[in-house]
Formats: C-alpha cells, sequence, structure tokens
C-alpha cells in the first residue's frame, strides 16, 4: 500500500515502475533488462547541442580496457572543466545509458564534459574491478587533458546510487594515492555503507520502493564476495568504512527522506562536516529512491535537480 508520506507527485509512478526487491542470482539477467527498459520509457528532452563519442581507456592493470561515454558541447570550448560520471545499478545492473538524461542536460547547461564510465558489474566481476575501473578512467581523464580539451584543475566526480557510493570511495582511493587531484565529490542518494539492512538497520519506512532492503543485501555480497557486514571491508568497497575523511573535496549530498539510503548519507555527511570537508546536503521530502530518474518532471525533482546544478555551478565557476 501506498503510504501518505510520500510526496504526492511520486505516488502514482509506483504502480509501473521497477522494483529491486528479491534480486537473486536467478533474475538478475531479467532485472537488467527491465532496468534498461524502465529507463527507455521515460520520455527524455533532446539536446542537439550535445555530441557523444564512444571509447576505451586503458583499464587496470591485468583488466580489459573500460568503455566510456564522453558527452561534449557541440561548440567545444578548450580547457572546459570535466566530470568523470558514474552510474547506477547497485553495482550489479546499469550502463552509462541509465543516466544518459541526467549527464545531457548537465552538458547543456554547465558546458562541462562528461566521461560516463561503463564499469564491470558484480557478481562476474567483484571487488575491487568497479572502482579500479572508475580510478583507471579518472586517472586517464588527469592524464590526457591537454589532448581532450579539459581543464584537469576543475576535474569533479560524480555519480548516483551504487555510482554515488562509488564516487565515494574514487575520492577516498584518489586522496590516497595522490595522483590525482579532485575538485569536488557529487554524490545522489549515495550507496554507501554495506551494514545498511543487515547489520545495521534503518527506520522501518525507509527502503520500502525500488531498492529495498533485500536488494541492497544481494547487491553488496555479490560485490564484496562475502557477507555484507562481515568485519574487515575495504573503505575503498563501502565509502562509509573509512575511519579518516580528512582531506576529501568539498561534497555535495543529496537524498529523499524515504530512500533505504537515508541515515548512511545524512552520517556520512556529518562525518565530513566533522572532518572539515565543505559539504552541502539536500533532503526531498515525500521522495523514494531514484524518484528523479522516473519521474524528472516532477516540481521536487525539478528542484533537486537545480540544486546539485547550482552546487556544480559554484564550484566550477560555469
Amino acid at each position: 500500500m501506498i503510504q501518505n508520506s510520500i510526496a504526492p507527485e511520486f505516488r502514482e509512478a509506483l504502480k509501473v515502475l521497477p522494483s529491486f526487491d528479491g534480486l537473486s542470482d536467478q533474475n538478475l539477467a531479467a532485472t537488467r533488462k527491465a532496468f534498461i527498459a524502465a529507463i527507455r520509457n521515460v520520455p527524455v528532452t533532446e539536446y542537439p547541442d550535445v555530441t557523444l563519442e564512444e571509447c576505451y581507456v586503458p583499464g587496470p592493470s591485468g583488466a580489459p580496457d573500460v568503455p566510456v561515454v564522453i558527452y561534449r558541447p557541440k561548440d567545444k570550448h578548450p580547457y572546459a572543466p570535466a566530470l568523470v560520471y558514474i552510474h547506477s545499478g547497485g553495482i550489479v545492473s546499469g550502463t552509462p545509458e541509465v543516466d544518459d538524461a541526467r549527464c545531457r542536460q548537465l552538458v547543456n547547461e554547465l558546458g562541462l564534459v562528461i566521461f560516463s564510465v561503463d564499469y564491470r558489474l558484480a557478481p562476474e566481476a567483484p571487488y575491487p574491478a568497479a572502482i579500479e575501473d572508475c580510478y583507471a578512467v579518472l586517472k586517464w581523464v588527469h592524464e590526457q587533458s591537454a589532448h581532450l580539451d579539459i581543464d584537469r584543475d576543475r576535474l569533479v566526480i560524480g555519480g548516483d546510487s551504487a555510482g554515488g557510493g562509488l564516487t565515494a570511495c574514487l575520492a577516498l582511493l584518489a586522496r590516497d594515492r595522490a595522483e590525482v587531484k579532485v575538485l569536488f565529490q557529487l554524490l545522489i542518494y549515495p550507496m554507501l555503507d554495506d551494514r545498511t539492512g543487515t547489520t545495521v538497520m534503518p527506520s522501518p519506512e525507509l527502503g520500502q520502493y525500488i531498492w529495498t532492503r533485500s536488494a541492497n543485501h544481494y547487491a553488496w555480497n555479490a560485490y564484496l564476495g562475502k557477507a555484507p557486514g562481515s568485519a574487515g571491508v575495504s573503505e575503498y568497497a563501502a565509502a562509509f568504512r573509512a575511519k579518516d575523511l580528512a582531506g576529501l573535496p568539498p561534497a555535495y549530498i543529496g537524498v529523499g527522506s524515504l530512500d533505504l539510503f537515508l541515515d548512511e548519507d545524512l552520517e556520512y555527511a556529518r562525518r565530513l562536516i566533522a572532518a572539515g570537508v565543505p559539504t552541502e546536503v539536500c533532503v526531498v521530502p515525500g521522495a523514494y529512491h531514484v524518484f528523479d530518474v522516473f519521474i524528472p518532471d516532477a516540481p521536487l525533482s525539478i528542484q533537486f535537480r537545480h540544486s546539485y546544478f547550482t552546487a556544480l555551478k559554484r564550484v566550477l565557476s560555469v
């Protein structure tokens, strides 16, 4: 039953939106197809001034090259700001296509260049495959900045859901390897803590729709290769596990008030602030997971999008 706590503009969509509840090895292939099919059913705005190019970036040592979709303004500007973007899908599903609409609009409005990473998925490729693929692309973009016509001093990272969690891990990895300076991290309802719904239980009202406790448990188990909530999980796998958040790039964290990730996202934001990391937080009332992807024209979705577009504009000065 749809609860009254859901914002009215998001209630009707729940009748047709896909749910990841009950995700398993047996239905994973079908779920992956359903996710892409649902994305393709969302009306999208055409941005004729945005161009797409597919390329392959050298992968981590001993691993395959990483497919990347590059979004650019049609009118190239030398030394444009750049965003390495990481798509959603629980680290077990999805491709850059699921965030195609978001990337096109970002390029159209901000004039930046986006490198959307088609990282390897679990369980076929468990940790550290996804994060190392993302780091390989980040390092390549930094090293090839002159050839790519981007300003590596205005290099930011971002992602949503699992991509947001990988973004947070990527910020930690970039800080610790000290090879690439990241200016900003955009964390859109990020998947940060493997313990959520396993050894740490959020409010019962959270995570009832789209991305549920059972889906979260399956995805983390597939990625980690062991039970989520186990001891010894690396902070580069689950960013919430990090002990030290000092020295990370400024952050934006946005999440819905009914999202399974609400508690972990707000606590991570609090810890970032306590560590001296400038952090902006946006909580969308009555919103469940990926609400803005499937109902992009809802007033709350528009407000949410405006909040992180504004945060990016501010840090990139565009």
